[in-house]
């Protein structure tokens, strides 16, 4: 546990870094949001790829600590060699391991303290979406509904902002699992049927699953209460 704090404790440090020391970075705003241009030094970006393959192949075989170790160590090799995109992306990773790990709090910091922040300094709207995402998912994890429902709200209203319809259902989705939570069975149900419709018109055919899964578990826990 020691070196996981320390391990945190070093990318909060690296990114106010990078923030002081970003001479490396050019910027270039659209309306998407997010363009980012970067000088990237070739040894510590292929470092980083090593680390960061490396860390899938233990995520896969269900080494859990060795892959939050290795995402670690490509976040900051991704860091100092200025590959944003990357860097955010290991972030995000790293998170998500320490949620299967079920170290929320960890889950969480990553995530608001580094990712999210790295994000929203670059106005990359994709990846502040997918940071909103992943605190969702880590706050209904550890039973904190009204954050959780705070972050996937948030997602949901820059999803509309950025044209994103995908990350929109998402985003319904993931209020639709806190609602259940919360047995607002009702509300939820509304807001599958709101999610069902606007992907059919959107024609975005991937939530099937998910919907069918939610209406489901909604069925299941009606009968249960009765």
């Amino acid at each position: 546990m020691y070196k996981l704090c320390l391990a945190l404790s070093c990318l909060i440090f690296s990114v106010q870094v990078m923030a002081q020391t970003n001479t490396f970075i050019r910027q270039e705003q659209n309306l998407g949001g997010g363009s980012i241009n970067i000088a990237v030094s070739g040894a510590e970006q292929e470092e980083g790829d090593v680390y960061f393959d490396e860390a899938e192949k233990n995520e896969k075989s269900g080494d859990l600590n060795d892959a939050l170790t290795l995402f670690g160590k490509a976040a900051f090799e991704y860091n100092n060699s200025g590959n944003f995109p990357r860097y955010g992306a290991s972030l995000l990773r790293l998170s998500n391991i320490h949620y299967l790990l079920e170290h929320y709090t960890e889950a969480e910091q990553v995530v608001l303290n580094v990712a999210l922040k790295t994000y929203s300094r670059f106005g990359n709207r994709t990846g502040q979406m997918a940071s909103y995402n992943q605190l969702g998912r880590i706050y209904l994890a550890a039973n904190k509904l009204t954050q959780s429902m705070w972050f996937y709200t948030q997602m949901g209203i820059l999803a509309r902002q950025s044209n994103n319809n995908t990350s929109y259902i998402d985003s319904i989705l993931g209020i639709v699992q806190v609602k259940i939570k919360k047995k607002e069975y009702s509300l939820a149900m509304k807001d599958i049927n709101r999610a069902e419709l606007f992907a059919k018109n959107s024609k975005i055919s991937q939530f099937k699953g998910q919907i069918k899964d939610a209406r489901t578990s909604i069925a299941e826990k009606k009968i249960f209460l009765k």
